[in-house]
């Protein structure tokens, strides 16, 4: 399945599109909301597993959240987060992940290949374990092996 294009302004304002990723693997995971107990503990766990991704399979990290860019600001400020997080207060784009649930983005992740194909969709996370099951799963995907 394609992976559906997104325009989204970023922690800092600037915009990110899918095509930007065009080439890479892209993890885009869906999260409720910045500075709650299982969203800080899911974004801190990508952050600290952030390099390892990108050595091992070159892929990004990209969070969206409903929440707003002077949110995610401080949220990245306050955990010192080192990769992106997107702003879709419309939630278009988290409805067009099939990731909007009760007023809030549910817990989702989708690895987007290098191709803009999403090679593989999570529903429902748990988010002290997701950064390792991404890890091991992008390998798998990577070099074709179970």
């Amino acid at each position: 399945m394609q992976a559906p294009d997104f325009n989204l302004p970023d922690q800092d304002g600037n915009m990110h599109s899918l095509k930007d990723y065009a080439g890479k693997w892209l993890v885009l995971y869906f999260y409720p909301e910045d500075d709650t107990s299982g969203c800080t503990t899911e974004a801190c766990n990508f952050r600290d597993a952030r390099e390892v991704i990108a050595e091992l399979s070159g892929a990004q990290v990209v969070g969206i959240s409903k929440d707003s860019v002077e949110s995610h600001k401080k949220f990245t400020d306050k955990y010192s987060l080192n990769f992106t997080l997107l702003s879709d207060e419309s939630h278009k784009t988290i409805e067009a992940y099939h990731s909007w649930g009760v007023m809030m983005a549910n817990r989702n992740t989708f690895i987007i290949n290098p191709e803009g194909e999403v090679a593989k969709e999570y529903n429902g996370v748990e988010p002290s374990e997701h950064a390792g099951e991404i890890l091991k799963d992008l390998k798998q995907l990577q070099t074709g092996t179970n």
